[in-house]
């Protein structure tokens, strides 16, 4: 990935991670991008650093347009380690007594993950910093989504540099977003449903303050994925309606099985729930990745959830989806619970226990059948897909 002049003077100086295929669980099946960003003006400013190992490619991003020691500061909107893990071999490089901005948490946070006693310039919210002939301004958004983050917004090209927000982990060919086109958008959302979805209402009041701050947008540059110039109301759009976490007319079936018998019935209750209009979508746990179901949640109004008991608990795969979409905090959901059983049969209950502890309002009772349904099994479970498809219509 080689330097690309985003706007006069402005420089991406990221690079592409092609290889990468998990995210602290999230899977990356189109890698991911860690983006950097070099201003130059009478004073010359990095925005972020990335992961560690690619630091030496983003130095030689930097060489091709100004010897790196000519930077003046360097700016940290985040200092989780795919941003900040550069930072040591940048701060020898460049001279480790030149100022270091980042939020006031970032300044706790980073003399926490690095040892030397750098030059740390803690910003409030809504300082400024001259550059010469251009002038940023620092904004804070703790906990979008870490408390350290904030953003830094260039006024003079109208460039908001967004941390991890309105982010992709995509690596391709294309940097902006009408290069891609509607392509990029499911990435978009995999990324909220996965990262951000927890701090929806933090996100609302964001989106509603810089709508009264009248800030105006040609470009946001997020640390991960392609950046947004052709149209950015439009991922700001997305996100309030992400956030607002609106519905369709769409359930999940989510389920897991051992003899298939759970799968049947998976299928069934999607049956049912097709019957009467809904958009049914069943998603075996074994070949879809947790957080390929969790961006099918974003918008499902429910989830019916399946496991067969093993072992008087729930099957692994179904316990893990579970405790990975309790830390996302979903509202709004309608839950249904449902599974096989051999001689005891708790997973329907431990189901039922975990979605009601995420406020799911559950169709009860949950559907058990041992052993292998029969034809009239499956009929009940069809007769249940209809009975989560009335729930959503209140």
């Amino acid at each position: 990935m080689r330097p690309i002049e985003i706007a006069k003077g402005v420089f991406d100086v990221g690079v592409k991670d092609w290889n990468i295929r998990d995210f602290h669980g999230y899977s990356t099946h189109q890698g991911t991008t860690y983006n950097a960003f070099l201003v130059m003006d009478e004073k010359i400013a990095l925005l972020d650093t990335v992961k560690a190992g690619f630091t030496d490619q983003m130095l030689d991003n930097i060489a091709a347009i100004v010897d790196p020691r000519q930077i003046d500061l360097v700016i940290s909107n985040h200092t989780e380690m795919d941003h900040s893990g550069g930072l040591p071999r940048v701060m020898h490089r460049i001279g480790e007594a030149k100022p270091l901005y980042c939020s006031q948490m970032g300044h706790k946070n980073l003399k926490a993950h690095f040892a030397p006693a750098w030059n740390y310039r803690p910003v409030a919210n809504g300082e400024t910093l001259s550059l010469g002939r251009r002038t940023l301004t620092f904004l804070e958004t703790r906990m979008l989504h870490w408390p350290d983050s904030m953003f830094t917004y260039l006024n003079e090209d109208r460039i908001l540099f967004s941390s991890d927000a309105f982010g992709q982990h995509y690596a391709g060919p294309e940097k902006f977003d009408d290069e891609i086109g509607e392509g990029i958008m499911p990435h978009a959302q995999k990324y909220f449903a996965n990262i951000l979805l927890l701090y929806s209402a933090k996100i609302l009041k964001l989106l509603e303050q810089v709508t009264e701050m009248g800030l105006p947008l040609d470009m946001i540059c997020p640390d991960h994925g392609i950046l947004w110039r052709q149209n950015p109301s439009r991922i700001i759009e997305a996100y309030a309606r992400w956030a607002r976490q609106e519905t369709q007319h769409k359930a999940l079936v989510v389920y897991d099985t051992m003899w298939h018998s759970t799968a049947r019935m998976a299928e069934a209750i999607a049956e049912g729930l097709a019957q009467t209009g809904v958009r049914a979508i069943p998603m075996d746990l074994r070949h879809c990745h947790r957080s390929d179901v969790m961006t099918e949640v974003l918008d499902a109004r429910a989830v019916a959830v399946g496991s067969p008991t093993l072992n008087n608990n729930l099957f692994p795969t179904v316990s893990d989806f579970l405790t990975y979409m309790k830390g996302l905090k979903p509202k709004g959901k309608i839950g249904a619970a449902f599974g096989s059983y051999g001689w005891s049969g708790e997973a329907v209950k431990q189901i039922t226990a975990e979605l009601q502890g995420m406020n799911f309002t559950m169709v009860e009772p949950g559907l058990r059948i041992p052993y292998v349904p029969d034809k009239e099994a499956l009929a009940g479970c069809e007769a249940f897909g209809r009975q989560i498809a009335a729930a959503m219509q209140t």
